[in-house]
């Protein structure tokens, strides 16, 4: 929006022309998302708090974890806004990616609301069943994939790359394309939301990865980066770097409530909407198989409860203490602080071997 503006502007004082440059859009973003969430926080718990939208503790957990009951949730509706008036704001609104993106992260961010809703406003402990979840998961992100393959207008959009290799690019047909899209935006939902268990476990790596695919957007969107990288160029996919923007606002900006002991958690509005955000934006960039490498976390916590449940089905005993991975270490006695702290580290270092594979080639 704000870019019109400063076209139309620039006709009469040549010093507007200055917000055409991606870069500083993308950074007046990041602060204005940030400012956004440290506004609207203190307001949006008080709310939260006085309509008793608590969270629910299970009994089965961490007993730790017990003297968080009645925390505000739902907290990650201040994330949403934030992402989304900045993106409004600072984009270029006639962009697709942009609004493939935005829209993408609001409709999981709906799902999210419904079940968070159902849950502590209607005391329905399980919210959305798994069933109705994954099949509205499933319409956005089918939805998302069908999109992406309507609108594209290069080969470079459907390909897939393999890191580390300079020359292993595979061409992937319509049949291949969707699933995958399908499989990254619904498995990085669901892999961000099973980490968020601890206070500013799942949000600083979320703000991690998303500032390392706004470097990778920019680059893919850039013909000159892009051919001396060895990546695949798509063209005006480096506006979404001022949605990475906001979401790297949003998320600091949240995490100054959120960091333990947090005041308020983002429930599943937030979780499931942040993680589609780093799955679509991974995918229109076309680094899918990177964000396994940056997002580790979100993998490694996602397998421990794969291997959990499974190892309990086939032989009745259980491979860790308790499922998520962050909840084993708590049970052998580490602090909540150790745990986060040890795995946002893990993240800085996965999201740095995720950018060097742009070298390393």
């Amino acid at each position: 929006m704000l870019l019109w503006i400063s076209e139309y502007l620039e006709s009469f004082y040549g010093a507007f022309n200055v917000f055409q440059y991606l870069s500083l859009r993308a950074i007046l973003s990041a602060i204005t998302a940030l400012f956004i969430s440290l506004i609207v926080g203190p307001l949006l718990i008080r709310n939260l708090s006085m309509n008793q939208m608590g969270q629910q503790v299970r009994d089965d957990g961490p007993q730790a974890h017990l003297i968080k009951a009645g925390t505000p949730t739902m907290g990650g509706a201040m994330i949403l806004l934030a992402i989304m008036v900045s993106t409004l704001l600072w984009g270029d609104l006639s962009n697709r990616f942009v609004w493939i993106v935005l829209l993408v992260t609001l409709l999981f961010g709906a799902i999210g609301w419904v079940d968070d809703y159902r849950k502590i406003a209607l005391g329905n402990s399980k919210g959305l069943s798994g069933k109705e979840k994954y099949f509205w998961q499933s319409v956005v992100g089918l939805g998302a994939a069908v999109a992406l393959v309507m609108t594209a207008k290069s080969p470079a959009e459907m390909q897939l790359i393999v890191p580390f290799f300079k020359d292993v690019i595979f061409d992937l047909p319509i049949w291949l394309f969707v699933p995958l899209v399908y499989f990254v935006v619904v498995g990085t939902s669901n892999a961000v939301n099973l980490t968020d268990g601890l206070d500013g476990l799942a949000i600083m790596p979320t703000v991690l990865v998303a500032g390392a695919l706004g470097i990778l957007a920019y680059l893919a969107g850039h013909a000159g980066f892009a051919k001396y990288l060895g990546i695949p160029y798509v063209a005006g996919v480096g506006e979404v770097v001022v949605f990475c923007g906001a979401m790297v606002g949003a998320g600091l900006g949240f995490l100054w409530f959120n960091t333990y002991p947090a005041q308020v958690f983002m429930g599943d509005i937030g979780a499931l909407a942040l993680g589609a955000a780093l799955g679509i934006l991974a995918v229109v960039v076309r680094q899918e198989l990177v964000l396994l490498i940056m997002g580790g976390v979100f993998v490694m916590e996602t397998v421990s409860v794969i291997l959990q449940v499974a190892s309990f089905k086939l032989t009745g005993k259980r491979l860790f203490r308790m499922a998520p991975l962050h909840h084993h270490f708590e049970l052998k006695g580490w602090p909540e602080p150790r745990v986060i702290v040890r795995f946002w580290i893990i993240t800085v270092m996965l999201v740095l071997i995720g950018l060097a594979t742009l070298k390393i080639r």
